[in-house]
């Protein structure tokens, strides 16, 4: 893992992790107030984005990654995830931290790199600076995929 500055980050990365904190606007967070947003980069060079999206019966509401990575397969099946940028922000504004995606999102990204054979890099954004992450492997080093099913 490593730790930039968004504008140390290549130019498409810092166009995605922008995708990303855009896509808090898009946040449906009338309970926890916090508001994240999750940006795809595709392998044909397209972006996809996604907001959490909550529920007063709280297990109906999404993720923004998930949110995000069921778009891009309802949409555009035929391309793997490049790379996935995630922001987040509250009533004070984004997080001073970058914020790391739950178990269950870490699961759904895990699949993608199996399911396509490539790795996802992640980007993790803060006001401080964005974590940048080789694969979601570094996320999630024992996994659940296809071939532990066999």
């Amino acid at each position: 893992m490593q730790f930039h500055q968004i504008e140390e980050l290549p130019v498409e990365e810092q166009i995605l992790v922008k995708a990303a904190i855009k896509a808090t606007d898009n946040s449906y967070a009338k309970y926890s107030h916090f508001h994240v947003g999750a940006a795809l980069l595709l392998e044909d060079g397209s972006i996809v984005t996604g907001a959490n999206q909550e529920n007063a019966a709280y297990p109906s509401g999404l993720c923004a990654e998930r949110s995000a990575i069921f778009a891009a397969q309802s949409q555009h099946p035929e391309f793997s995830i490049k790379t996935i940028a995630i922001a987040a922000r509250n009533d004070d504004g984004f997080t001073r931290q970058p914020i790391s995606p739950c178990g269950a999102c870490r699961q759904v990204m895990m699949e993608m790199e199996d399911r396509y054979k490539s790795d996802v890099r992640v980007l993790l954004y803060g006001v401080e600076g964005v974590y940048a992450i080789r694969s979601i492997k570094d996320l999630l080093p024992i996994s659940f995929v296809d071939d532990c099913m066999r």
